[in-house]
């Protein structure tokens, strides 16, 4: 049966490398990575070929179908479509905007750690960029061919994708400037042509008396010790959720008396070590956790794996919030944090450097960070045993 643009964009990857059948020997060859390749089976002189046509979307259905027929034709005269795969490439040397896209696709899938903002500069690339530029050679895309393309975004109302395909198409650039396949960056003539995104905060609950409900609800969640754990965790320690759900028992030193958690600095946003010294309240639940997942490399481990070496959903502790009444209006995982900025400060007892430090922000000044490097540590963990019993004062008051 004849695919269909929607089947096509539908069919997700999986484990192993699976095909999508079209008509007439052509079929899309789904691999786990994500990339979808058009391929074609076909047979001379009674021994089976397989011939490659190329990515999808870069080329599309029809785009595959009409190579198919090309090949088809010679087959039908007796020579090998390969000839003319070959052919192709001789008369077309120059690299297009899509082989510089999809080698630095494949140059950040090695250098990302987060799987997460790895899937979604694929997916913009391939869903946003390459279906309108990818043929294209760099040296021929304008800055109003890719203002074209932001505009369809901007068009929907969705400005930060909009925003952000716009740096990833300058990255893809640059990185052609390096390799010596684009001349300049013409996504540079675009700053300011784009409507500014509003700035967004995570919904968080900072009232003292509706806090205390708060914590109260997560110790009386029924669901997942795991994850109720880690919302009381993540109200003591307010480090990312990322952070929080990827946490493993080789960061923690709970054998000297300076108890704390080291983050590497390649799970963290700012690439520089973590530490989180550890209130009692915190280590107490580090230590309950190791019954549960003291066998495996993640603290907090996915509910689908037993041997713990899989991380929680970093959808986990949103549902759990939801399950306990909290709107995404009303309270997020990373809403923690800023309950935490807001509330520190407010005590007036503690330095800002203090809390920006605890919080991993780099400050903005960067004349200033560099003469504010200290840690702090002396001062942070006097702060965060402070701030574990704060927390037990509004759940217990």
């Amino acid at each position: 049966m004849a695919l269909t643009d929607t089947e096509i964009r539908g069919a997700k990857p999986s484990d192993k490398a699976y095909r999508v059948k079209d008509d007439y020997g052509l079929y899309l060859d789904i691999r786990p990575t994500g990339k979808k390749v058009w391929r074609m089976r076909y047979w001379m002189k009674g021994k089976e070929n397989i011939l490659t046509f190329g990515e999808y979307p870069v080329v599309s259905l029809k785009e595959a179908r009409m190579k198919r027929d090309d090949a088809r034709k010679m087959i039908v005269g007796g020579k090998d479509p390969a000839v003319l795969r070959d052919i192709e490439k001789t008369q077309s040397n120059a690299p297009v905007f899509a082989d510089i896209a999809l080698e630095y696709m494949a140059k950040k899938h090695k250098e990302s750690t987060s799987e997460k903002s790895r899937y979604a500069t694929e997916m913009r690339i391939r869903k946003y960029i390459l279906p309108f530029l990818g043929n294209i050679p760099p040296d021929e895309i304008t800055a109003p061919l890719i203002l074209n393309v932001l505009r369809r975004l901007e068009g929907r109302g969705t400005l930060e994708t909009a925003h952000r395909v716009h740096q990833i198409i300058g990255r893809i650039f640059r990185y052609g400037v390096a390799t010596g396949r684009a001349a300049r960056d013409p996504s540079r003539d675009l700053r300011g042509a784009l409507q500014s995104v509003k700035e967004r905060h995570f919904a968080s609950i900072t009232d003292t008396k509706q806090l205390g409900g708060l914590l109260r609800a997560i110790d009386s969640y029924t669901g997942s010790t795991v994850v109720r754990t880690a919302l009381q965790m993540q109200a003591y320690t307010f480090v990312r959720p990322g952070e929080l759900r990827k946490a493993e028992w080789a960061e923690l030193l709970l054998e000297n008396d300076k108890k704390e958690w080291r983050i590497p600095a390649e799970k963290m946003k700012m690439k520089r070590v973590h530490v989180v010294p550890l209130s009692l309240q915190a280590e107490a639940l580090f230590e309950r956790m190791k019954d549960i997942s003291g066998h495996g490399r993640y603290i907090f481990p996915s509910a689908r794996t037993c041997s713990g070496s899989r991380p929680m959903s970093d959808n986990a502790l949103v549902a759990a919030l939801r399950a306990m009444g909290y709107s995404n209006e009303e309270m997020t995982a990373h809403g923690f944090r800023h309950t935490a900025s807001t509330l520190l400060n407010e005590s007036g007892l503690w330095n800002l450097d203090v809390i920006e430090r605890q919080l991993a922000h780099i400050d903005s000044n960067r004349v200033r960070a560099v003469y504010n490097a200290a840690e702090y540590l002396p001062e942070r963990r006097k702060m965060m045993q402070w701030w574990a019993d704060y927390l037990d004062e509004l759940k217990y008051g």
